[in-house]
């Protein structure tokens, strides 16, 4: 049933974020009673999150990201991050859409939605640990039993950074767009949360900074995808 479920949602993976980043705003009981624990801590989430996603294509970049929209995969990688976590990537996505739950500040994002992501992303690895075992069969239920689903094994990270060359041009071509949106998304949690406070003098006093924030933001979006697209940089 998990695995049916998720190649169904494999299908609209894309939609994963923007869909949730919506109820980022819908107003409820507070988590914290204090918005800048939720902010700081909600924030360092996320970036280790984005940390996590970025060791991940900078030292090993899979071509796992799907096939006409569909589970596929061309080889077996276990070197990399994927020697200490099996689906280090979307340890990074689950920790960015956390820390900008916390962000926001709601217990209803945290209690409901949060969840709710990890289950959606709990049933897409189901759907791709079908696919990986069907097609490398023993040498994949060998790498299962090395190496934790989500849970990443610090033992031996270390030398596993230092072992390896590190591409950061890939990291840019791959990573730009989801860093702006995330970045962009917690900017925009900031604002409204700094709307909601009694006075909103914060909110006027933040205010320009946190806009000129998204123009700076929106300004390296738009000149890394010109520099993508022109071929002015190239993954490898």
């Amino acid at each position: 049933m998990m695995v049916r479920f998720g190649n169904f949602i494999y299908h609209y993976r894309n939609m994963l974020f923007p869909v949730f980043y919506l109820f980022l705003f819908v107003p409820g009981p507070e988590l914290f009673p204090d918005y800048r624990i939720a902010l700081g801590l909600g924030f360092s989430v996320a970036l280790i999150g984005q940390i996590c996603r970025v060791a991940t294509i900078g030292l090993k970049y899979i071509i796992r990201g799907g096939k006409n929209r569909r589970v596929y995969a061309e080889d077996l990688v276990t070197t990399g991050l994927f020697a200490h976590s099996r689906n280090p990537l979307y340890v990074g996505n689950v920790l960015i859409l956390i820390g900008l739950g916390i962000m926001s500040n709601t217990l209803l994002f945290n209690l409901v939605l949060s969840p709710l992501f990890i289950f959606f992303y709990q049933c897409i690895i189901r759907a791709e640990e079908n696919f990986l075992r069907n097609k490398f069969g023993d040498a994949f239920d060998q790498y299962c039993a090395d190496v934790n689903r989500w849970l990443p094994r610090l033992s031996g990270l270390g030398e596993t950074l230092s072992s390896m060359a590190f591409n950061w041009n890939r990291v840019i071509i791959r990573e730009y767009t989801s860093a702006y949106i995330w970045l962009s998304g917690a900017v925009l949690v900031t604002l409204n949360t700094l709307y909601k406070l009694p006075g909103q003098e914060l909110f006027e006093q933040y205010k320009i900074p946190l806009l000129i924030t998204l123009g700076v933001l929106l300004v390296f979006y738009l000149f890394t995808r010109y520099l993508k697209k022109s071929k002015k940089l190239r993954a490898d």
